[in-house]
């Protein structure tokens, strides 16, 4: 079994807090609002909690992939940390046997902090992905980073 690891750290110019709450505590409708544009639409099958299934639909002028769909397995409010699965099916399921990515926020100083992003995947063929197909989960996973930041530095007390 060969396992691929994809890992990142961005730095975000607002508040941990502020990104947390808009990002990862899993009130959709702000992430929807923050991210307009890039997703269309958030549907979440179950309470939020770990085991939920949350469905992105992503704007066809951003991305290739349609809908990207996956389980909460964890999410840790006080270390703010956040782990979830890709749920693999369509063209993915030929891809992938799975892909697990873990999100921890942590403060950079003052309005700043930094994600911390770690991205592990097995492939059906059991090879690893070439270095520019693993910088491009890299970059999918950071391009909602990217786009919550831009809203909230825009719009600074909206979420406040």
């Amino acid at each position: 079994m060969v396992v691929g690891k994809v890992t990142l750290e961005y730095k975000v110019a607002v508040s941990v807090e502020l990104l947390w709450k808009v990002a990862f505590s899993g009130d959709v409708s702000i992430f929807t609002k923050a991210c307009v544009g890039m997703i269309d639409a958030i549907e979440v099958d179950g309470d939020g909690g770990p085991g939920s299934v949350t469905t992105m639909k992503l704007n066809p002028a951003v991305s290739d992939t349609k809908v990207f769909k996956t389980r909460l397995l964890s999410r840790d409010a006080a270390a703010r940390v956040v782990k979830s699965e890709m749920v693999v099916e369509g063209e993915l399921a030929g891809k992938f046997k799975s892909q697990v990515s873990e999100v921890k926020v942590v403060p950079a100083g003052e309005g700043a902090c930094a994600v911390h992003m770690t991205v592990v995947y097995e492939r059906v063929d059991g090879t690893l992905l070439p270095p520019e197909e693993e910088a491009r989960i890299g970059q999918g996973y950071l391009g909602l980073i990217k786009k919550v930041e831009e809203y909230l530095v825009a719009h600074p007390s909206e979420f406040a």
